[in-house]
């Protein structure tokens, strides 16, 4: 008789969730990521509310201080990614990012008048929105997975950001019904940027210390500008923030529909950005198994299509039922447009992923600024309809352009091989 062949059984593949949940790096990120929701969510829906009502601020001086932050938020990103490709230290320079962030709302709670929040809010906060890159390049190091199932388990990681944005902006909701201080966003703010630091300091791995290869470009630091200043890569940096525009114009514009609406509250503000952040969740859950047949650049270029349609049809269904539909088209898109960037910037950028971190500042940056002309422009020729329509149109423009770019790559390679 033949002596019986033992048959390993099949070894299932670990979910993202399990991947992170056993991976200590992966575990911090994940925390992180929570607490940068939680900060987010605590700071930035009411620093213009704050700014103008509570400390004085003209129109003027409060539209300087977005354009200081700005500024701030690139340099210090572009930077930051750059000399951490270099020299290494992404440790260290993660610790002083969550440490900017820790002083500047010290410096509000302590003496909350103009000076103090400018510096805060243009200065030290803007450089403290690096961490999101950083910590999508510790993701990219440490994960045992690549390619499609690391978008996978990046796409965990990300939700979690939503999350505690979610969760923080339900409870503040809640707790100004209930009286309490607009100022009071500090606190919460201050205390997810201290558990942050703390979880830096602890649990990020030392330099040279990895069980990851992170070898060292030695690319100076003009030598990575001239290279983002390709041709192929800048015209993608470009493109992506073209087709991004649509989500920055809905946050500028939200409270003004409603304002307008004659059915509509300023409570509902919140309410409508809760359900898209709600539904962003999920979809960031979903993206990895679009991924995995389709182009990172095809899934951006759908997701703009998609994102225009929600930014158009705002103010046509604002005194509508249809129009508590438009959060699902919003999270489902928008969940795209937030996540994919920095893979698909990864991906232009290999071996150098805080360069990829340096152009999802500038990607930000482009995002910026178109926002704030088709703002003006469409604002002053047709109303709020106006800029809705013209970033709509632009939005699209951006999704077409990226995926024209990347089917003639495709070609290419396909001729080439």
């Amino acid at each position: 008789m033949a002596p019986a062949v033992f048959v390993h059984p099949k070894v299932r593949p670990l979910s993202p969730t399990q991947t992170v949940l056993r991976h200590k790096t992966l575990r911090l990120v994940a925390g992180c990521m929570f607490f940068l929701g939680m900060h987010n969510a605590s700071l930035y829906p009411y620093q213009s509310l704050i700014a103008i009502d509570r400390i004085g601020m003209s129109e003027t001086v409060f539209a300087v201080l977005l354009v200081l932050a700005s500024v701030s938020a690139v340099t210090a990103s572009v930077l930051f990614g750059m000399l951490s490709d270099q020299h290494g230290h992404r440790r260290r320079i993660a610790i002083v990012t969550c440490l900017a962030s820790t002083a500047g709302i010290a410096l509000v709670l302590w003496r909350p008048n103009g000076v103090t929040f400018f510096v805060a809010q243009g200065i030290l906060l803007p450089m403290a929105w690096s961490i999101f890159g950083q910590l999508s390049t510790l993701v990219r190091l440490a994960s045992p997975t690549s390619g499609r199932a690391g978008d996978a388990v990046f796409g965990t990681i990300r939700s979690l950001l939503s999350l505690g944005f979610l969760a923080t902006l339900i409870f503040w909701t809640f707790a100004f019904a209930a009286g309490a201080d607009e100022m009071a966003v500090y606190y919460s703010g201050g205390i997810a940027s201290l558990i942050m630091v703390l979880l830096v300091a602890t649990g990020w791995p030392r330099d040279g210390q990895t069980t990851w290869q992170d070898p060292k470009s030695g690319v100076g630091l003009r030598a990575a500008l001239r290279d983002i200043a390709r041709p192929h890569i800048l015209s993608r940096l470009l493109l992506i923030g073209t087709l991004a525009v649509p989500g920055s114009l809905f946050f500028v514009l939200i409270s003004l529909v409603f304002d307008a609406s004659s059915v509509r509250s300023s409570g509902d503000v919140a309410l409508y950005i809760g359900m898209v952040a709600g539904w962003e969740i999920p979809f960031m859950l979903i993206i990895p198994r679009l991924t995995e047949h389709l182009r990172r650049g095809t899934v951006l270029a759908a997701a703009a299509v998609l994102y225009a349609l929600h930014l158009a049809l705002m103010p046509v269904f604002t005194d509508t039922v249809l129009f508590w539909v438009l959060p699902l088209i919003s999270g489902a898109s928008g969940s795209v447009i937030v996540m994919l960037p920095i893979a698909y910037f990864q991906d232009l950028t290999p071996g150098r992923p805080g360069s990829a971190s340096a152009l999802l500042a500038l990607q930000k940056l482009t995002v910026d600024i178109l926002t704030a002309v088709i703002f003006a422009a469409g604002f002053a020729l047709a109303g709020f309809e106006g800029v809705a329509l013209i970033g709509a149109a632009l939005g699209l423009a951006g999704g077409l352009g990226l995926y024209l770019a990347d089917r003639n790559d495709w070609f290419a390679a396909k001729v080439a091989a």
